[in-house]
């Protein structure tokens, strides 16, 4: 299959092109930058080198419709509304990294983002690109929108604990720590200033709450609000989502082992990590940088009727380009591993 990518100058345009060197399905035929077209990918993403020569070119819809049957648009937020609905409109199957598509009200982009959505008849069109929950969805859609990192993290850890009706639904505080990476490489932000800190950077009101909160209530049959806090961390890669929720009902540990199992015992990327012994008792992002698996794990606070459900990722994976990967495997009828069959790195 012949793929596109637009916008494939930063980490996650990037992280994708790596992932699809290595498919053994897709041929990557066109690569869009307006600031770097005519250089080679590997002056840009240094790690291409010796796999493609191919060079970055200008976003043409007459070529990108020609050569591709496939589009991974990569671009920042805000930017992708009109490439996506160009593509769109002329029939392109469509994979989107940025939030233009993400949430499915358009007044939900002026409350989390400030904008308005100039074509809000085509957010109903987008699927939300989370295969544990909408795989069916994603295999007969022509527009999959990739959910934010923090958000399919938690999202993730949370969903079998609401659709089993267990926690309160008025109380549930997602609590985030990210590496740096998840700023973008345009971002600016200095070494010296990101090493050796814990810092929050958006306590309230961090846009990836409005994806929490969408699929939640999906799940829930009825609204839900989310407290969520990120904080940067000293990482370049990587996602720990500490999940606090209150239980309706005093649960065994067995119980929530056992639903967890029966949620994703059949999925591919998610593991489920709870140890007795050792340091690596609890997932841990550390250990899954470079793969596209999400790993739950979970404890258990009976004195406060606490169960605190632990999620973590690679943010540039299972948080981005990892998933985009495991989504046009679902819609092209790929295996869903395929391109995805890597062992986390380490030590890193």
């Amino acid at each position: 299959m012949k793929v596109g990518v637009v916008g494939a100058s930063g980490y996650v345009g990037g992280e994708t092109l790596r992932l699809l060197v290595n498919h053994p399905k897709v041929e990557i035929t066109m690569v869009t930058s307006r600031q770097h077209a005519g250089e080679y990918l590997h002056r840009v993403q240094p790690s291409l080198k010796g796999f493609t020569d191919l060079t970055f070119s200008e976003l043409d819809y007459d070529k990108i419709s020609d050569k591709c049957d496939l589009v991974f648009t990569a671009v920042p937020h805000g930017t992708a509304t009109e490439i996506v609905k160009t593509l769109y409109d002329r029939g392109m199957k469509i994979i989107d990294l940025s939030a233009d598509y993400r949430l499915h009200n358009q007044e939900d982009y002026d409350k989390w983002y400030g904008w308005k959505h100039p074509h809000p008849d085509y957010l109903k069109k987008s699927v939300f690109g989370i295969p544990e929950l909408h795989r069916d969805k994603i295999k007969n859609s022509q527009l999959v929108s990739c959910p934010g990192c923090m958000a399919v993290t938690s999202i993730l850890a949370l969903a079998p604990l609401i659709r089993n009706d267990l926690i309160d639904l008025e109380h549930i505080v997602v609590d985030s720590k990210i590496g740096s990476s998840g700023a973008g490489s345009g971002s600016g932000t200095a070494h010296a200033m990101r090493a050796g800190v814990i810092r929050p950077y958006k306590p309230a009101k961090h846009r990836h709450t409005g994806e929490i909160e969408q699929e939640l209530s999906e799940i829930a049959g009825k609204k839900i609000h989310v407290s969520m806090s990120p904080h940067a961390v000293d990482v370049v890669r990587g996602i720990l989502c500490t999940n606090h929720t209150f239980m309706k009902k005093d649960l065994e540990e067995k119980e929530v082992w056992k639903l967890y199992r029966e949620a994703y015992g059949n999925e591919k990327f998610i593991r489920l990590i709870r140890d007795k012994k050792g340091l690596y008792k609890f997932p841990d992002p550390k250990f899954l940088v470079g793969s596209n698996f999400c790993d739950i794990g979970f404890d258990i606070d009976e004195d406060n009727h606490r169960l605190i459900a632990l999620s973590a990722s690679d943010n540039l994976m299972k948080g981005a380009a990892g998933s985009a990967i495991q989504n046009m495997n679902i819609m092209s009828g790929f295996d869903e591993m395929e391109g995805l069959k890597y062992t986390p790195l380490t030590p890193v």
